[in-house]
């Protein structure tokens, strides 16, 4: 069978090709490169990289959801089974500045992919969506009967619309099946540490922050809120390993075989950590010491969510299964193997990072063995 993914060479959109390469589906692949790398020959470095791991090949178009002819051309060349559909602009921060860019990119490129998968019959989706539609919890852990729509920003509202729409559609016209699963905080990498989160945009994510941190380029992070009512006061989140996603992608293909119509499914850990507790397991598998200090909060941020995904372990047979101090050893290892990213390639790029790294990791090393 064949997918064909959107915003195939981002974070999430690479580590789940990797998982259906290995699953056995043919791959079609897309992305504009507004928030990824492009490699050698136009292909993506992320998806090259997916290739080298798995032994199987990837159809690569450089294509923007917004530029339906193109759209168009890639569905008359290949018989297309399942779409799966990550591609969107994701910064909270930057949506709320640039709302109409937001809601283009995510809303108009929706529709553009709905209507050429409907002229050429292929009616079957996995969307991914995001614990934002929720907005401010009204009760711990969330499942998805929790009321959705009452979102603090533009991001989520681009997101509660499509899912409405898919709603909507899938109500209307019997032939559609549309999952969209709402996703907790992804973290990780690829245990084999070659592919990973590479961010072009500046990082706004977590962890990538805290890597900075550990390889000496920002003196220390800044967590934003320490009074929120949690157990340590800064805010509560279900960080989930991005393999979990990954897999979480096939196994709603697999439902898709059912004809659901329209579900939705939480994807998560069902367990909140906060920011310190990410940090202290942090320093626990890297043995680097990540100094902070903690700011006010940011305006319309949530003190702490995290979900109830027995539905997916019920329905799609899922679960995640990878620990925090996993998620934190896996992103150190593609840190380290890549200081400068899918860019770590490039000799002259990667000496320079390298010789940061190296000195940094050394004058930690030493610190520590001076400490005991």
């Amino acid at each position: 069978k064949t997918v064909f993914v959107t915003g195939a060479a981002g974070f999430i959109g690479s580590h789940t090709v990797t998982e259906l390469l290995r699953a056995g589906y043919r791959v079609i692949a897309i992305d504009n490169f507004a928030n990824a790398v492009p490699g050698e020959d136009g292909h993506a470095a992320s998806l090259t990289r997916a290739e080298q791991l798995t032994g199987r090949s990837i159809t690569f178009y450089q294509c923007d959801l917004l530029e339906k002819p193109e759209l168009t051309k890639i569905f008359s060349k290949h018989k297309i089974d399942f779409v799966i559909h990550f591609a969107a602009m994701k910064a909270v921060g930057e949506s709320m500045q640039k709302p109409l860019f937001y809601y283009k990119n995510n809303i108009v490129s929706t529709i553009n992919l709905l209507e050429v998968m409907k002229e050429h019959g292929v009616y079957n989706m996995v969307f991914s969506s995001s614990c934002v539609v929720y907005g401010n919890p009204q009760y711990l852990p969330i499942d998805e009967a929790h009321p959705t729509g009452n979102v603090t920003n533009v991001y989520g509202r681009t997101k509660y619309a499509v899912e409405q729409m898919f709603e909507d559609i899938c109500r209307a016209e019997k032939q559609w099946n549309i999952i969209p699963l709402r996703y907790f905080n992804p973290l990780g990498a690829h245990p084999s540490g070659k592919i990973g989160e590479d961010p072009i945009r500046a990082f706004t994510n977590l962890m990538p922050l805290i890597g900075e941190v550990a390889l000496g380029k920002r003196s220390e992070l800044t967590v934003l809120g320490g009074d929120y009512d949690t157990e340590d006061g800064t805010s509560a989140r279900d960080f989930i390993h991005v393999m979990d996603l990954a897999t979480g992608h096939v196994a709603a293909l697999k439902k898709l075989e059912e004809n659901p119509r329209y579900k939705v499914y939480n994807l998560g850990t069902g367990k909140g950590c906060t920011v310190l507790q990410l940090i202290s397991a942090f320093e626990k598998v890297t043995g680097q010491k990540i100094p902070y200090k903690i700011q006010d909060r940011r305006l319309g941020d949530i003190p702490a969510i995290w979900g109830d995904c027995s539905l997916a372990e019920r329905e799609l047979n899922w679960k995640a299964e990878h620990t925090i101090e996993q998620m934190c050893e896996d992103f150190w290892r593609w840190l380290t193997s890549n200081p400068a990213g899918y860019r770590s390639d490039d000799p002259a790029v990667s000496a320079k990072d390298r010789a940061i790294i190296d000195s940094h990791i050394s004058h930690s090393t030493a610190l520590e063995s001076g400490d005991k």
